[in-house]
């Protein structure tokens, strides 16, 4: 999965996409390099980011998924946003996915939603909002919590008929450097639930606060890889990554130790 932000404050700079022909560029440079899916969001979800209103966010994602769909109909598109009516016109647009960083919590309207559509749903967990998930979170035992918290959502989304469900514990939403890398290391114990796995973690936080609080994030495509592979090799079954043709080599040589 190949993130496209067409937004003008994502957290890596470089990710940002403020015009159609940029947005197409990057569409096109990330099919060639061989992505699975495109992920196109108009809102900053980076800690403290700007809430921004459902008619902005709305006007960058449907012109973005038109112009992709125009140029590659073929272009398996998943919508990044946690409002239902957004999700809704996304997929009337063209979007065949909906990636919600709040597991519905912050819309109450889409599982609702979800359930007309019948489309694949990525569903994340965040404790808070962006604007306030990275103020000291607390857990007793967070991959317990996270478990939990998709169990239960899993059984809320199956009473309003969706199945099509792929889970995402949310690396850097609303948990400290020692979390992320529990819930890393437990990934494998979340294949219980019988869900495809996503994990989102390129060149996040996580990796610039371990190795060098000076780091940014334009200096870690290294360590975005080396842990890209770990998490496969746990159970990952789908990378939401910057450097698609890079994850595309990961995938590959990890595969090769399956053969």
């Amino acid at each position: 999965m190949g993130v496209i932000n067409v937004t003008p404050d994502s957290f890596y700079s470089l990710s940002r996409k403020q015009t159609e022909k940029e947005v197409l560029d990057t569409a096109v440079g990330m099919i060639s390099d061989g992505v699975d899916i495109l992920d196109i969001g108009g809102y900053s979800s980076r800690p403290d980011a700007i809430n921004i209103d459902e008619k902005t966010e709305k006007s960058r994602v449907l012109s973005s998924i038109k112009a992709v769909i125009k140029e590659i109909p073929k272009a398996t598109i998943s919508i990044d946003t946690f409002r239902g009516d957004i999700a809704h016109a996304a997929v009337n647009e063209g979007a065949s996915m909906i990636n919600d960083i709040s597991g519905g919590n912050l819309d109450p309207a889409m599982f609702k939603v979800l359930a007309s559509l019948k489309v694949p749903y990525v569903l994340m967990h965040m404790k808070g909002t962006p604007q306030t998930m990275q103020k000291n979170p607390e857990y007793e035992d967070v991959y317990r919590e996270v478990f939990e918290f998709f169990e239960q959502k899993i059984k809320i989304l199956n009473f309003h008929g969706v199945h099509d469900v792929i889970i995402d514990p949310g690396f850097g939403f609303g948990k400290t450097l020692e979390d992320n890398y529990k819930l890393l290391n437990q990934l494998d114990g979340f294949k219980v639930l019988d869900r495809p796995i996503l994990v989102g973690i390129s060149r996040k936080s996580m990796i610039t606060k371990l190795l060098d609080v000076s780091a940014s994030a334009n200096s870690t495509l290294n360590a975005t890889t080396a842990l890209n592979t770990i998490a496969l090799m746990k159970g990952a079954t789908i990378l939401r990554v910057h450097d698609v043709a890079e994850a595309k080599e990961v995938v590959k040589l990890t595969d090769a130790l399956k053969l």
